[in-house]
């Protein structure tokens, strides 16, 4: 009975969220409260465990999307996405732009929320578009859209990353070193797989651009070419961009050193200290503050702080939940069914359970159209049989990663977002966003499946 009634409240909250569009947060905890108390686990059960398994993630990795959310969000206080997408743009020149901003957008900017990002990227798409050629709108747009999601998902500190290293007890060092790997090639190599299918027939501006598509770009390139001689004039004027991204890369470097360290089991409190995934984000979070108190001022840093931290409650709330449903689910005994199912003692059985980790991010996804919502359901779910498998917590966990990005599409805010920003049809959208998150999960997953076979 424990899977009927987990299938009900899955399908509860996911409905709840769809149909009746409540907002994911109180949707997952009336399914949580269902699951509890249809499955016997009993009024003060399941209270219990819903607070503890809150309180439980929120050890993990509350302090880690706070502090991430805000280094993004006094980043994007001092233009520093312009300023770099402006001097890769100088750098590469247009025909690569489009592998340089998704190289970009899945390493160094993941701290940056994901509607940020593509407002901050759209401008500077449409402008530098025509320089390409007739498909450089949607190459551009393929580029914006998997360099996006890849970096939030596989790299730390990508809000889904996180969460899902937290709920299934990975460390973030170790999630480090496979992610920064798998989030920049994947967000490559679908750049490179989008870009064949765009030599075909495949794009019509008539129809996948909106009217007045070549205005729109042209009013985009004046706007950009001005914010590229603010830009030009704030890089004479302010510091070098290497030292503003200093607050992104001092944390992963601390963070990268702690897993070596463990790695070649060399140990101290010293390195322990300075590798701790929350001292190293702290940090990072100082350095931006200084430098944005530096640069935009008192008035505007303040201002970027309060805008982060309202991103940041509605962020932990989800999260946090996340991690109720996975305690509600191993208090009904679930887990005991979930174990023989993901059960891995050969090649094959391990390809199995990655696979099914995979397909119900997937099918989540498909179903609620959130990213982070599907990551942290899909691993709410899947936390408590996690050391039972006998796969390694971190292809499960990638294979959760993977999943939770396929084909975003119109059950997504961000997908709307995208669409308007970067003037496109529906049918534009979908033959960009959709598809290129699609080949990203599936280009993903191989990798996935070969991590799982060798940890």
């Amino acid at each position: 009975m424990e899977v009927l009634h987990t299938a009900v409240a899955i399908v509860l909250a996911v409905g709840l969220i769809i149909a009746l569009k409540v907002d994911p947060v109180i949707s997952l905890i009336i399914a949580s409260l269902y699951l509890g108390l249809a499955a016997g686990v009993g009024f003060a059960g399941t209270v219990e465990a819903i607070t503890t398994g809150f309180g439980s993630i929120m050890a993990e990795v509350g302090l880690l999307i706070g502090f991430g959310v805000l280094i993004g969000a006094l980043l994007h206080s001092m233009s520093t996405f312009t300023r770099l997408v402006h001097a890769l743009l100088r750098l590469v020149g247009p025909g690569r732009l489009p592998y340089a901003l998704a190289g970009a957008l899945s390493t160094i900017f993941p701290s940056i929320y994901v509607d940020v990002q593509v407002v901050l990227a759209a401008p500077l798409a449409r402008s530098s578009a025509p320089h390409i050629g007739r498909r450089g709108l949607p190459l551009l747009a393929g580029a914006i859209g998997t360099g996006i999601f890849a970096g939030y998902v596989f790299v730390i500190p990508g809000l889904a990353a996180v969460s899902i290293a937290g709920l299934l007890d990975i460390p973030l060092g170790t999630w480090l070193v496979y992610g920064i790997v798998l989030g920049p090639l994947t967000a490559l190599v679908t750049t490179f797989l989008f870009s064949l299918l765009l030599r075909t027939r495949y794009w019509r501006p008539e129809q996948d651009e909106e009217d007045g598509a070549a205005a729109e770009r042209e009013t985009a390139s004046a706007e950009a070419a001005d914010e590229r001689s603010r830009a030009t004039t704030s890089d004479e004027r302010g510091l070098p961009l290497v030292v503003l991204l200093l607050p992104i890369l001092v944390p992963l470097a601390m963070i990268a050193f702690g897993a070596f360290a463990d790695v070649l089991d060399v140990s101290s409190p010293a390195i322990a200290f300075l590798g701790d995934a929350n001292i190293a984000l702290f940090v990072g979070l100082v350095g931006a503050y200084l430098l944005s108190r530096s640069t935009a001022g008192r008035e505007s840093t303040d201002t970027a702080l309060s805008s982060g931290f309202s991103t940041t409650g509605e962020i932990l709330l989800i999260t946090g939940i996340g991690g109720s449903l996975g305690e509600v689910i191993t208090s009904t005994g679930l887990d005991k069914t979930l174990s023989d199912l993901f059960s891995a003692d050969a090649g094959a059985p391990i390809i199995v359970s990655v696979l099914l980790a995979w397909f119900i991010a997937a099918l989540l996804h498909l179903a609620i159209g959130s990213v982070s919502v599907a990551a942290i359901t899909a691993a709410g779910i899947i936390a408590p049989v996690v050391a039972s498998t006998g796969v390694a917590p971190i292809a499960i966990g990638l294979a959760i990663a993977s999943g939770s990005m396929f084909a975003l599409q119109v059950n997504s805010n961000f997908f709307w977002m995208f669409k308007s920003l970067l003037n496109l049809t529906t049918q534009g959208a979908l033959k960009t966003m959709t598809v290129v998150t699609s080949i990203a999960s599936l280009v993903s997953l191989p990798a996935v499946i070969a991590i799982a076979l060798v940890v």
